[in-house]
């Protein structure tokens, strides 16, 4: 590393940096409406800032009701009257799989505009998240030709069959932690069922969605198919979620935002909702458990992505056995871990995506001070520029904290102690979430009874963040309902409808 590269912003401006990277040039700002980038109606843009210094990378345009209802027309039409919901599967297919082949030749750039607009590791983004989100195009373009339905056996003389049909047109709202792989992890399973489709980014993430926008125009998705419109939860998400013509949304981020886009669908057309609203993930390390894995995979846990996951193990209960030798690798390990500048290769944590995000995690940290919670490590901000937290790891905390208890989205860990296998069942299900847990132990029995006994969507035994495509992914309780990945999101995209004719003088029922 060492030699220095420009920065270009949109505004012409220039920044110096020590890494061997190029940063690309912003080429699309606009919404992504019926196949062309488009002005919102209004005229107005709002600014996508790079957290690690606080600077504008670029004005980008805001959508608002008119856009969505524009948006929602062009991807009505596709769907009514035009060929992608029409295709055999295996067309659907093919240009998945060419949208898939662009977007791996497109690796470091897709990768850099997440690192900037999101504060996520450039490293990551290209040798992991990029290449997996081609990898989930594929996966569904390996489906769409093999949505069948079924043949029935009924007891009267009727012959009958299931179709699965798409359901329409989609509203994606995704959110600002994993840019490009929420924004698969939506699109992939809908564009495999035929739908059509529109995608509200997140504000603090939208420059990547824009660049799939433009590279599935050029993979050869139909104009209307895939639609961009980025804007505001409380504007163009609200649209969206109470738009007559829409007739599916899937939705990941908060509770109280989710709450609202059941109540907006309710009101509107009844539309299905589908939720991803986050968790309280425990993390339960037992007295046989390896030392050394468990430190590691309890400190990943809660700091990659710099907390910013649905999944992070923010709870984490360890038997009072190894606690102590526990709690001194993890304050070790904690000390170590280095923070700075995400296009850095060195770096483990980046900044949160934002001052909103920064502010929220250092009141939760002063909270905890406040209700008691002893601070073994961190707890402050990093530099006078960016948006840069310290690891931090609390101990002596109650199930009552505000610590232990509320989603913080950030670097914070809260450690606990337990003496039995029911003590630590009891402490993890202890919580309004149920999105994911992990189990750290040698004894298989162990590990049964507790992934049997813990309500949450995803347990991980003796491993922590094991994603596949193959494997469903969603919550219980207020983590929310519908799953994603895995053939049961597939399913979410579809309808099944029963066709039944009468038998005439068969000799079989």
């Amino acid at each position: 590393m060492g030699s220095n590269i420009t920065d270009d912003d949109c505004n012409g401006n220039k920044s110096e940096y020590s890494f061997d990277v190029k940063m690309p040039t912003i080429k699309f700002t606009k919404l992504f409406i019926n196949g062309e980038f488009v002005d919102s109606v209004s005229g107005k843009t709002f600014e996508t800032i790079d957290p690690r210094n606080g600077e504008v990378i670029a004005r980008v345009a805001e959508g608002d009701k008119e856009d969505i209802d524009l948006a929602v027309k062009a991807a009505r039409a596709a769907f009514d009257h035009g060929p992608w919901p029409r295709m055999s599967g295996s067309e659907r297919a093919r240009i998945m799989m060419k949208f898939a082949d662009l977007i791996e030749e497109n690796i470091e750039e897709l990768a850099s505009m997440d690192c900037r607009d999101g504060g996520k590791l450039f490293s990551v983004g290209k040798a992991i998240d990029i290449p997996n989100v081609a990898n989930t195009l594929r996966y569904y373009a390996g489906a769409a030709d093999k949505i069948h339905g079924e043949v029935l056996k009924m007891s009267t003389p009727f012959h009958a069959y299931t179709l699965l049909e798409p359901i329409g047109v989609v509203g994606h709202i995704i959110p600002w932690n994993f840019p490009s792989t929420m924004f698969f992890t939506k699109v992939s399973p809908a564009l495999a069922a035929g739908c059509t489709m529109l995608i509200k980014p997140a504000e603090q993430t939208p420059l990547s969605a824009l660049f799939y926008a433009h590279l599935a125009k050029l993979a050869g998705i139909p104009d209307g198919v895939l639609n961009v419109v980025n804007g505001y939860g409380h504007t163009a998400g609200a649209a969206i979620s109470s738009h007559m013509d829409i007739d599916k949304v899937s939705f990941t981020g908060s509770g109280e935002i989710g709450r609202e886009v059941m109540k907006a669908a309710a009101a509107s057309n009844l539309k299905p909702v589908s939720l991803e609203l986050g968790g309280k993930s425990p993390l339960i390390i037992f007295d046989d458990a390896d030392l050394e894995m468990a430190s590691e995979l309890a400190l990943v846990g809660i700091l990659f992505n710099k907390g910013e996951i649905c999944v992070a193990s923010s709870r984490v209960y360890v038997q009072e056995g190894i606690y102590d030798e526990l709690v001194n690798k993890l304050v070790e390990k904690a000390k170590a871990w280095s923070v700075g500048d995400p296009f850095d290769p060195q770096v483990r944590q980046g900044p949160q995506v934002d001052k909103t995000q920064f502010d929220k995690i250092l009141r939760y940290i002063e909270n905890g001070k406040r209700e008691g919670a002893t601070l073994l490590t961190g707890g402050k901000p990093i530099g006078d520029k960016g948006y840069y937290i310290e690891p931090t790891i609390f101990t002596n905390v109650t199930e009552e904290m505000l610590i232990v208890k509320d989603e913080i989205f950030g670097p914070v860990m809260a450690l606990m102690k337990f003496k039995s296998m029911d003590e630590a069942i009891k402490c993890a299900n202890n919580s309004r979430y149920g999105l994911a847990a992990g189990v750290l132990t040698k004894n298989l029995d162990i590990a049964n009874t507790v992934s049997r006994s813990i309500r949450a969507g995803t347990i991980w035994i003796n491993c922590y963040f094991a994603f596949n495509d193959d494997c469903p992914f969603g919550g219980y309780k207020m983590s929310g309902f519908g799953k994603d990945l895995g053939l049961d999101a597939l399913h979410k995209y579809l309808q099944v409808k029963s066709v039944v004719t009468p038998l005439y003088n068969s000799p079989w029922l």
